[in-house]
């Protein structure tokens, strides 16, 4: 793993140097973490030969003194897009996770050639339930995660501090009622939406409603984990994203 800075955003790259003629993986991280969470996964993906770069996002984590303020989803996206440009990656596959996919929905949105593919796991928020209901659903999938990524997190949340975290879910909340879905519809680039079999905060109803509202959308349910399945499930996630990759649907 090599970890570097680009336009101000901490990131590591796992494999080999990216390749004419081969997209770059990207992931992208949740609320108020780091991509220390994407790095099993990252680790299986280099394996198989792809270059996978894993940010922190502006504001969070190793990233936090990229801004002096919590950017909303579209700056994040902007964000994301100017830091593309000072890497010179052609279009990438994109991997998010909860909060990152509206990341991702907002890149895809706003700068569709960035984005080859996407696979979106655990997409959040569901426009269709109320913050509280989220916090709520968030505190239910901690005993259904494991103990390492549970204190990966609370690392990650204290390092990004409760007042950025807070800032956060207000961008992220305001998103989701707002812009999420209306991005998702701006979506030209084949989608994978991927759910673990328990996972309290992405419904089966909501999932399959992303994958609908995506020009060109697929639906994967990994067994055995909840919302965090890229970390609880790297082998299967990496399998899921591989196959899709080369043109499946996972």
């Amino acid at each position: 793993m090599e970890q570097t800075r680009h336009a101000g955003l901490f990131t590591r790259r796992f494999g080999p140097s990216p390749r004419e003629g081969v997209p770059a993986m990207v992931l992208v991280h949740g609320l108020g973490l780091s991509g220390r969470y994407f790095v099993p996964l990252a680790r299986r993906l280099a394996a198989g030969g792809a270059s996978v770069f894993v940010p922190d996002l502006p504001g969070n984590a190793r990233s936090r003194a990229a801004v002096r303020r919590m950017p909303d989803v579209g700056a994040l996206a902007d964000a994301m897009a100017h830091w593309h440009r000072q890497l010179s990656l052609g279009p990438c596959l994109l991997v998010g996770n909860s909060v990152g996919c509206q990341v991702i929905a907002a890149l895809a949105a706003r700068h569709p050639r960035v984005v080859r593919r996407a696979v979106l796991v655990g997409p959040a928020l569901d426009p269709g339930a109320s913050g509280w209901r989220q916090a709520g659903q968030l505190l239910a999938d901690a005993p259904r995660e494991p103990l390492s990524l549970l204190a990966m997190a609370t690392a990650d949340y204290l390092l990004t501090g409760p007042l950025r975290f807070a800032a956060s879910f207000r961008h992220a909340l305001r998103d989701a009622a707002e812009s999420f879905e209306v991005n998702l519809a701006r979506v030209r680039a084949p989608t994978l939406v991927v759910r673990g079999a328990g996972d309290p905060l992405a419904s089966g109803s909501w999932v399959r409603q992303v994958a609908r509202t995506v020009a060109d959308g697929h639906v994967a349910e990994v067994r055995g984990a909840a919302h965090a399945a890229h970390y609880s499930a790297p082998d299967a996630v990496a399998a899921l994203v591989r196959a899709f990759a080369a043109g499946g649907r996972g």
